[in-house]
């Protein structure tokens, strides 16, 4: 992707706006982290940073008992999000609002819970632990997604596409030492699967990725854009033992004085 033009990112949205969420991820990988929450009340306030289309926040709708605040920067993906809630009858429970991590001052304050599934290295990875710890009320937990790489001399096609989406990209010792740094414990951690990729993410977009090849048929500009968009499951499909997204669980000290504030 050398040019990300409007046209581009007209055609990035149409599919992934489409698909029934953004990134890697399933249910029984949210139950894991979910239970490695060993503090939370039984019916916590959550809050969902980068919620998309809200694949995640149904999981967390069905796992957990409390409010639900949704964030997205997309107002496209809220919107979406919003009739889903209304369909299944949860608009009064689960709120969904255009919002942006980058903008802390403009989210909801002392939550149990704050979840986020591969959007925290937006805002780069320890920027973003430090604007989740002060969201967090005192002894609060944080789960969240990252990419990490996992051997070492990855091939030029794969290292070349996390320079250009996250280059700052780490290992796991990495994200754990910024943990450490930005004032959490950690209480445990664990790589998604591969069916987290594809079940619910890179099957779904490959079905997209094919209809919008034939609405695009005549169109060389588009076509080429879904062509560049088409590298990712299958680079993932060849290269996936060099890279992985890891499930962190975290909490913010109690006090003071139990860690680094």
């Amino acid at each position: 992707m050398n040019e990300l033009t409007p046209r581009f990112w007209k055609v990035f949205f149409e599919l992934y706006e489409a698909l029934p969420r953004q990134g890697p991820g399933n249910q029984a990988c949210a139950a894991r982290a979910l239970s490695l929450c060993r503090y939370l009340p039984s019916s916590p306030t959550v809050l969902d940073l980068g919620c998309g289309v809200g694949g995640q926040t149904m999981h967390l709708a069905e796992l957990t008992c409390g409010p639900i605040v949704a964030i997205d920067s997309h107002a496209p993906f809220i919107e979406r999000l919003k009739a889903t809630l209304a369909e299944r009858g949860l608009s009064n429970r689960v709120r969904a609002l255009v919002g942006d991590m980058a903008q802390p001052g403009q989210l909801p304050k002392n939550s149990h819970l704050i979840w986020s599934e591969g959007a925290l290295y937006n805002v780069g990875i320890e920027n973003a632990l430090r604007i989740c710890h002060a969201l967090l009320r005192p002894g609060g937990h944080l789960a969240f997604t990252d990419a990490v790489w996992r051997k070492e001399n990855p091939p030029p096609e794969i290292k070349a596409s996390f320079d250009l989406d996250y280059p700052t990209m780490g290992w796991v010792d990495d994200v754990l030492a910024a943990i450490e740094k930005c004032g959490f414990e950690r209480l445990g951690h664990f790589t998604l699967p591969d069916e987290a990729w594809w079940d619910d993410f890179y099957s779904p977009m490959k079905l997209r990725i094919e209809m919008l090849r034939r609405k695009y048929a005549q169109d060389q500009e588009a076509l080429a854009f879904v062509d560049q968009l088409a590298q990712e499951p299958d680079l993932h499909h060849r290269y996936s033992d060099y890279y992985a997204y890891e499930f962190f669980v975290v909490r913010r000290f109690a006090n003071s004085s139990e860690g680094r504030e």
